[in-house]
């Protein structure tokens, strides 16, 4: 009778022990899915005082519900821009786990639409879209990127030891995507300062561009860290860069990194926005429902790869993946460092 219990016993014992291994088993089976979120997010606004430069620089925090160290994900708007763009991006992101600061840049921000006739909106957008700004842009990255060890040990900041600072992304639309190439290292002709910020590991650009002159490819060889660039076919701007222009940076991105480029079919200049406008030059701003989670998706994988080292956000970036999520007529590249 003791030899049957204890039979029964062991019998148990190793049916508890292969469950155990079959669920444990289960849940590594999951297949990574860079469109699922685990967490709740909050968003907070804060203005940052740039006291060397008497500057400033308003920002919108995403924030995930988890406390803890976490990778921090930088966003520059585009022209006529504010922090509030492109939110869903950083909500998504904020509900992944990354802590997500959005930058409103002043004089190149939503202050250039205010007050203006439509003739007058343009030739602000003109004024503003110079080099001046983008300058100044570059340095309200650098001060953001300078503030984030304070804001982490600051009691009652909304950072408050939520900041991984080895583990920083760069990424901007339109002229933030200009911004975000001098934050990962750009040169730029007869300019022999440089403006790359090292505790940035990786970048993403939606609708980059390159330059109206000058030789791309020795403009781009100094950007050292992988890149993900996102256009559309109808990515053109009424200040004469065309959907043709922005395809011309990845090949002529150094072949020492990794560089991924998606094109979506019949995405305009406010695909990566969440604004329905209708601007001359700027496609009818009518918005393809897919285009949102293609960007999201490959955002994502591209963050979990570069800034968290996950091998499984690795593989679906480089596999087959990513189609799963486009249309027929997107288009899709990489390349490998070599």
């Amino acid at each position: 009778m003791a030899a049957s219990s204890r039979s029964t016993r062991l019998t148990c014992a190793f049916c508890s022990l292969l469950l155990i291994g079959v669920a444990a088993g289960s849940l590594k089976a999951e297949p990574y899915d860079p469109l699922q979120t685990t967490q709740r997010v909050t968003s907070e606004t804060f203005t940052l005082t740039d006291a060397k430069r008497k500057r400033e620089i308003p920002v919108r925090f995403y924030l995930p519900q988890e406390k803890g160290p976490r990778p921090v994900v930088l966003f520059s708007h585009g022209l006529g821009g504010s922090r509030d763009n492109s939110g869903y991006i950083g909500k998504h992101l904020a509900g992944r786990g990354y802590v997500c600061i959005y930058l409103q840049h002043p004089g190149s921000d939503i202050s250039i639409w205010r007050g203006w006739s439509a003739a007058d909106q343009k030739a602000s957008r003109e004024s503003a879209s110079n080099p001046q700004n983008w300058v100044l842009r570059i340095d309200d990255i650098k001060a953001v990127v300078g503030a984030l060890p304070e804001w982490n040990a600051k009691q009652g900041h909304p950072l408050q030891g939520r900041v991984d600072t080895q583990r920083i992304g760069m990424s901007g639309h339109s002229f933030g995507a200009l911004t975000t190439l001098g934050i990962v290292g750009q040169q730029f002709p007869m300019v022999r300062r440089s403006f790359a910020v090292p505790e940035v590991r990786a970048g993403i650009c939606y609708s980059p561009s390159i330059m109206k002159a000058g030789n791309q490819q020795r403009s781009f060889s100094t950007i050292n860290r992988p890149m993900l660039l996102m256009t559309g076919t109808k990515d053109d701007t009424a200040q004469g860069t065309t959907a043709e222009m922005r395809r011309q940076v990845y090949p002529a991105m150094p072949t020492s990194i990794d560089r991924y480029e998606l094109v979506l079919d019949g995405g305009t200049h406010f695909a990566f926005s969440e604004n329905k406008v209708r601007l001359a030059g700027m496609g009818d701003g009518e918005r393809n429902p897919n285009h949102h989670r293609v960007i999201v998706a490959l955002t994502t994988a591209f963050w979990d790869t570069y800034l968290r080292d996950d091998a499984e956000a690795k593989a679906w970036l480089q596999g087959k993946s990513p189609r799963q999520v486009m249309e027929k007529g997107d288009a899709w590249q990489f390349a490998t460092a070599n």
